[in-house]
């Protein structure tokens, strides 16, 4: 069966912005395995929302172990034109994390995407964060200074917010070295709206790429103690990812048709005794979470699909029977109201 679009003008565009954002990506990473790596193209891997009656995606996954740990570029388009009792029309995402092999190169996360409720409202939410296992100035002041020129004077709250999103109490320290948010992001001008959002995204990934590509030739050899670092950053992420980042928890409450793309983010290893030491440092209720998530991975640390799978299971299952542990989770200004547009 195929993936049925949504109808509307606005997420037809919406579903146009993100596709071209992801080919863009994607041909530009590519591009990078060919100078540098294997010369493996990312693959694409559909997966369909009720046999795709209400939409589905698609995600670009790495195929170059050589230089790139995990990278996953995916793009859904979910929607409810059929259910008239639902709030949401539809929501349309470009959603993507890479993990490069070498320690000493950048990770990245990017969240572009549309929401568009039944009552005719829409706004956009936009994401872009600078993750390195080994910090370097000269990245962090590009990255920066490309946020600052992509977003104007939008830079400021979007900064604002980011630094909000990606703090981690427990540790007392943020996820990454540059973060940018904005939600619940909309104007009187929805064209403007949009052609932000595909400038934004465009904008970002070139940056990235600029970095990669600078970066790889500089910074070819790294030690041990690098990889170590990286594995403990590593860890670092997917405690984020799966404590505290509200994107991913409603993706997995929403429904169970995606966990892999929605897993996707995870690198491939993380030093398991580190994350089991920090259960006692989040709240109370967020114990058990943690003590769940350690117990779906071996003493490798190994992150494999079976361990994706079995790790988006149990954050299911701990906040559908613990909603109150929900406010401990990350935020903007605002909280999205995303699985309650789900419903009716």
């Amino acid at each position: 069966m195929n993936m049925i679009m949504a109808s509307s003008q606005e997420a037809k565009e919406a579903y146009i912005l993100v596709r071209t954002l992801q080919e863009r990506f994607a041909n530009k990473l590519n591009d990078l395995s060919k100078k540098y790596g294997e010369n493996k193209n990312f693959e694409e891997v559909l997966w369909l929302r009720d046999e795709g009656s209400h939409g589905g995606g698609s995600r670009f996954e790495a195929r170059d172990k050589a230089l790139f740990n995990t990278a996953s570029i995916n793009v859904s388009q979910v929607h409810y034109d059929d259910m008239e009792d639902k709030k949401l029309q539809s929501a349309t995402a470009i959603s993507t994390i890479i993990h490069p092999n070498n320690p000493k190169l950048p990770s990245i996360h990017i969240h572009i995407s549309l929401t568009c409720l039944r009552d005719g409202h829409s706004y956009w939410r936009v994401m872009a964060d600078l993750n390195p296992s080994i910090e370097d100035e000269n990245d962090k002041q590009k990255f920066e200074t490309a946020l600052k020129e992509l977003s104007e004077e939008k830079y400021e709250e979007g900064v604002k917010q980011g630094e909000k999103y990606f703090f981690i109490p427990a540790l007392d320290r943020h996820r990454g070295v540059s973060h940018f948010y904005l939600e619940n992001y909309k104007t009187d001008d929805k064209k403007a709206d949009y052609d932000f959002a595909m400038s934004f995204g465009e904008g970002i990934i070139d940056t990235y790429v600029q970095i990669l590509d600078e970066a790889i030739k500089q910074r070819e050899l790294f030690s041990v103690q690098d990889i170590k670092k990286q594995l403990d950053y590593h860890t670092l992420y997917l405690f984020q990812v799966l404590t505290l980042d509200r994107g991913t928890t409603s993706g997995l409450l929403v429904h169970n048709q995606n966990d892999a793309g929605i897993m996707g983010s995870l690198p491939k290893f993380i030093n398991k005794a580190l994350l089991d030491s920090w259960k006692d440092k989040v709240p109370v209720i967020q114990k058990p979470l943690v003590e769940a998530l350690v117990s779906c991975i071996n003493d490798k640390g190994l992150i494999d699909i079976d361990t994706k799978i079995h790790l988006a299971n149990k954050v299911r299952e701990f906040y559908k029977n613990n909603k109150e542990a929900l406010m401990h989770q990350a935020s903007g200004n605002t909280i999205p109201s995303t699985v309650q547009n789900h419903k009716k």
